[in-house]
């Protein structure tokens, strides 16, 4: 009797597991082809900004302007990948050589670093919470094969560009270049566009228009990293969305 109820109960519970799963599927592959066309109202991570901010009884204005792609300029586009994932274009979504190098890293005793690519960030960073545990891991995974397969490389990098975060309440290109250079993003220079990439590790702290010896260091090193790998002629790899 007992072993009959126990098996009615396990059958439940997998029946409304596999439910919640299909509807979870289900959801995120029609919100994936939604925003392939239309632009994200916004993103997760200024949903956690603003929450954190009436918790602490804070609140913070979001500034946010949404760029389509003709719209941003090409050194802006350079710049990020220079400085975040120079093997964008040719990987799947996840990047296995940096993926590999990290691990030796931390096998050898060293500081285990990040290898996130820009669909990785992009994903979590419109569909996802912050945080680095197991199960958000998994998640980011899922939407990060999602949208190499129904946006692909040009839609990836130009939704990360309008939903990065560059400051406090600030997200996206065209905010942050008024913020930091009272420029619209279509109008940055070089040296702006790589400022902007140089600070994206921690926005919160940098500054692009005050930049502190080590972001001007870096932002020369991303110029550099802009020139090797050819220019603007490099946007061209990425092809459209399918």
């Amino acid at each position: 009797m007992l072993k009959r109820a126990l098996s009615h109960v396990a059958g439940f519970i997998w029946r409304i597991l596999w439910r919640v799963a299909l509807v979870f599927i289900l959801v995120s592959v029609v919100l994936v082809l939604l925003f392939r066309y239309v632009p994200p109202p916004g993103s997760m991570v200024m949903l956690e900004r603003k929450v954190q901010g009436w918790l602490a009884n804070e609140p913070i204005t979001l500034n946010h302007q949404w760029r389509d792609w003709e719209a941003m300029a090409d050194a802006a586009k350079l710049a990020v990948i220079a400085a975040e994932d120079q093997r964008f274009p040719s990987h799947s979504g996840f990047d296995l050589i940096e993926i590999r190098q990290a691990l030796s890293t931390a096998i050898s005793g060293g500081r285990l670093r990040g290898a996130s690519t820009i669909s990785q960030q992009t994903a979590k960073n419109v569909f996802l919470w912050s945080g680095r545990n197991w199960g958000r891991k998994a998640l980011e995974t899922w939407f990060t094969a999602l949208i190499e397969l129904i946006w692909g490389k040009q839609r990836i990098l130009e939704v990360y560009l309008n939903v990065a975060e560059w400051d406090e309440g600030v997200f996206g290109l065209e905010a942050a270049s008024q913020h930091y250079f009272g420029a619209s993003a279509h109008a940055l220079s070089d040296r702006q566009a790589s400022l902007l990439a140089a600070i994206l590790p921690s926005p919160l702290t940098r500054s692009a228009s005050v930049p502190s010896p080590q972001v001007e260091q870096r932002s020369l090193w991303i110029r550099q990293q802009m020139h090797n790998l050819g220019g603007p002629r490099y946007l061209q790899r990425l092809p459209p969305a399918p």
